[in-house]
């Protein structure tokens, strides 16, 4: 009988690869990895990686897009308040339960962290860009300054999430990011940038604001 092949044998090489990046990443300096590293780390040849990369930097950038690609997104929702909850509590469970969410959250954490570098923090954020305005379908060409600004603003915000991961990791629960005002913010710059009705969007918003405030906060809200 044939003995059982391990993970790695049956992993594809570019798996192998990116998975080998990330560990070494995690343990060292990105400007301190190898190629040599890389190949012995994930039980490969030299002649292996090159016939799949041309240096480190596009296995860094390829490991890096995958793992950006792979994050789940939401589809652009009806500007409504219920719909609002819905979507955004529904993707905050998918990302922070799921064990191969936080797993993709551990990664680009260390694009963000300490062992990086400028170009793979640039590549971070230009993935994450694309991968927004894919979403959106924005035409790259012709934005408007508008909608340029809130992406660097979005990627802005996740990189500063990233960056407090490690931390937020071990304390983070589902129901912290359930918060309305964090729902309200986030998918308030996603419908922004979706062309969606923001004037009715933020017309609901603001009047439940009001709605749920006692009177005498409401009248204090008031311009004299």
């Amino acid at each position: 009988m044939s003995r059982p092949r391990r993970d790695s044998e049956i992993l594809p090489a570019t798996t192998r690869m990116e998975n080998a990046f990330w560990e070494l990443l995690r343990a060292q300096e990105y400007r301190r990895i190898t190629v040599t590293d890389i190949v012995r780390e994930a039980g490969v040849n030299r002649n292996s990686f090159y016939y799949h990369y041309s240096g480190l930097p596009e296995l860094a950038d390829a490991a890096i897009l995958h793992e950006v690609e792979r994050t789940p997104l939401v589809e652009v929702p009806a500007p409504d308040q219920e719909n609002l909850k819905h979507q955004w509590g529904a993707r905050a469970k998918e990302l922070i339960s799921a064990p191969e969410q936080r797993q993709r959250l551990d990664r680009l954490a260390l694009v963000a962290g300490s062992h990086s570098s400028p170009e793979l923090l640039d590549s971070l954020c230009d993935f994450g860009r694309m991968t927004i305005s894919s979403m959106l379908q924005l035409d790259t060409e012709h934005l408007d300054l508008k909608t340029d600004l809130m992406l660097d603003f979005a990627v802005g915000g996740l990189l500063s999430v990233l960056r407090r991961w490690p931390t937020l990791s071990e304390t983070i629960a589902v129901e912290d990011l359930l918060n309305e005002d964090i729902a309200v913010l986030a998918m308030g710059m996603y419908l922004s940038m979706s062309k969606a009705d923001m004037l009715d969007y933020w017309n609901q918003v603001f009047s439940n604001t009001v709605l749920a405030q006692p009177p005498d906060a409401a009248d204090s809200n008031e311009v004299r």
